[in-house]
């Protein structure tokens, strides 16, 4: 067994985490406080692309700290229903065993990011973590995945990235790197479906065969 690639860059949600529901929900603690109103999951959706302090600065400019602070609080006390996919950890230590080099590329900011790898026990297992804090542009700007490219000297044949949104696909096209998208808890399924038939994987264990040899791939 000896994985194709030198480099993986993986999403964090949807794709190593099932973390969607957590987010929804401490989006709609802060805006029942302070909004007295409740957001469906896709007007929660719609706001993704910047990271939560800035969509909190658009919608909360004169409680920005206040409710940045009970966001963090609420996301990190209620962080029990947050579960890594079956087969996930087991996947990241056989990468690393076989010498890949792992990175995290996520739209989410690094409070959020960390409080979430740290929690699950997969921080120590990813050699850069690339979060919407630390780039200028957001996905799907390939920006993350350059940072990844550059940091540890690799040829884009030589990475993929695994994410579970069309944004994640954009990404590693612009990139010019192979891209595998994963559909177990991806909330655009769909349109991922239509975006990359070809490399769209419904269980771990796929994933799986195709990022090591010993596949049909």
């Amino acid at each position: 067994m000896k994985p194709k690639f030198k480099g993986v860059i993986f999403d964090i949600d949807g794709t190593l985490t099932y973390t969607n529901q957590l987010i929804f929900d401490s989006f709609n603690f802060i805006a029942k406080k302070y909004l007295n109103k409740i957001f469906t999951n896709e007007e929660i959706i719609s706001l993704f692309g910047p990271t939560e302090d800035v969509i909190f600065k658009q919608l909360f400019p004169t409680q920005f700290e206040q409710v940045k602070k009970d966001y963090y609080d609420y996301y990190h006390q209620n962080h029990n229903i947050a579960l890594l996919y079956d087969g996930i950890k087991e996947l990241l230590v056989d990468l690393k065993n076989y010498g890949c080099i792992l990175g995290i590329y996520t739209g989410k900011g690094r409070t959020s990011s960390l409080i979430t790898l740290n929690f699950l026990g997969v921080r120590d297992l990813f050699d850069l973590i690339v979060t919407g804090d630390d780039v200028e542009n957001h996905k799907p700007s390939p920006e993350g995945i350059i940072k990844f490219i550059d940091e540890f000297k690799l040829s884009k044949n030589e990475v993929v990235m695994v994410g579970d949104a069309p944004s994640d696909i954009k990404a590693a096209l612009s990139a010019g790197i192979e891209i595998a998208s994963v559909v177990w808890d991806s909330y655009s399924a769909d349109k991922v479906k239509i975006m990359n038939p070809q490399k769209c994987f419904y269980s771990v264990s796929e994933l799986r065969g195709f990022l090591f040899y010993n596949n049909n791939y």
